[in-house]
């Protein structure tokens, strides 16, 4: 019935009028072609449908000097909305969260690129509350140059020995030529997952630490998208991996993206493995085997196929775990440096410390 490797080059709804899985939409695409506005409306035409809508936008920047992120969610019964920064060179970090019952007030656009998103911390009325301590606050808006991403958060308390605030405001700059891998994961007829994945956004802006202000790097600066809807089961585990960065060609330099992922395709026939090259997309059409330690986080994973060849040697675990018994998510995000080579469309990239980050999450959702 699947036919996760078809190409799609034309429009197509996720879902049919009854909720159910459109097979149409089943296969991957290098622009977000998806009419995703079926998830996240209640019912569906299905039974026991709430509970089960999952969307999502997930922006990460990686600079030589920081990493930072936000994150706005909608899961039906909650939204999970966060911030989080890392200073490479001294270790400091700052994780803000937002969860909101019933998700309140979040706002995520119905199709990846027709509006905008809007998450944190709310009042019982839905309204964004002002920054304070403890508090976040996320924005996503499309601008002509690609997207804008805008945060602040504040710890519950002053850390002298950390950080206390953050504020960022980051453009991800897509060109018109740019592409980006989406891909529909059909657990099933009732189950299933469209999700974007896009590397190798050139990013120019500012974060701000505790007042003091740090304009990113030009040329150095990287922004990594993970747009997500569908409607999940219970329980899953999955690997996903990116880096962002340049890599040697047989023509020379060239930017490059590299995405994998594992677990959550098992037995669908869907993959998410791609490498963009100076923002053309080159699909990897085989199932990339992820050597690791389970909880030896500090030791190199290494991400192999018979294309890919590719070593991470980690430096910091984002580790992010939440265990309420029936909801648990336990999540480490491992970052580091990414070596070794990909080859595609009879080309060999080569690539060395490329700044990236491969993770193992178990989810209870």
């Amino acid at each position: 019935m699947w036919n996760g490797e078809r190409e799609l080059t034309e429009p197509v709804s996720l879902v049919r009028p009854d909720g159910l899985l459109n097979p149409d939409a089943v296969g991957w695409s290098r622009r977000p072609i998806h009419d995703t506005s079926g998830i996240g409306i209640g019912h569906g035409g299905l039974p026991k449908v709430w509970g089960r809508n999952k969307r999502w936008e997930y922006w990460l920047v990686m600079t030589p000097t920081h990493l930072f992120s936000l994150t706005i969610s909608d899961v039906d019964y909650a939204s999970s909305h966060s911030i989080w920064v890392y200073e490479i060179l001294t270790g400091k970090r700052l994780d803000v969260a937002a969860i909101v019952p019933l998700a309140r007030g979040a706002v995520l656009e119905p199709s990846l690129g027709d509006g905008v998103a809007r998450g944190g911390s709310m009042s019982l009325g839905g309204k964004l509350l002002p920054t304070g301590p403890g508090r976040m606050r996320a924005f996503i808006d499309p601008v002509t140059e690609g997207t804008r991403l805008r945060a602040e958060g504040q710890a519950p308390r002053v850390n002298p020995s950390g950080i206390s605030s953050v504020r960022f405001d980051v453009t991800a700059h897509r060109s018109p030529e740019h592409e980006a891998l989406g891909v529909v994961v059909p657990w099933s007829k009732k189950r299933f997952q469209y999700t974007v994945k896009e590397t190798a956004l050139p990013a120019t802006g500012y974060l701000e630490l505790d007042g003091e202000v740090i304009e990113l790097p030009t040329g150095e600066a990287w922004a990594i998208l993970d747009h997500g809807r569908g409607r999940w089961p219970y329980k899953m585990d999955w690997n996903w991996g990116a880096a962002s960065g340049y890599g040697q060609s047989p023509s020379g330099t060239v930017a490059v993206g590299f995405q994998s992922g594992a677990k959550w395709t098992d037995g669908t026939g869907a993959r998410e493995n791609a490498i963009t090259v100076d923002g053309r997309l080159y699909p990897i059409h085989e199932d990339i085997t992820w050597d690791y330690e389970f909880g030896q986080w500090d030791k190199p994973w290494h991400l192999h196929s018979e294309s890919v060849d590719l070593w991470l040697e980690p430096f910091w675990n984002h580790d992010a775990i939440t265990d309420l018994g029936v909801i648990a998510m336990k999540a480490n995000q491992v970052f580091g440096y990414f070596s070794g080579t990909v080859t595609v469309d009879g080309q060999k990239i080569t690539i060395d410390n490329m700044l990236g980050f491969a993770e193992d999450v178990r989810n209870k959702w």
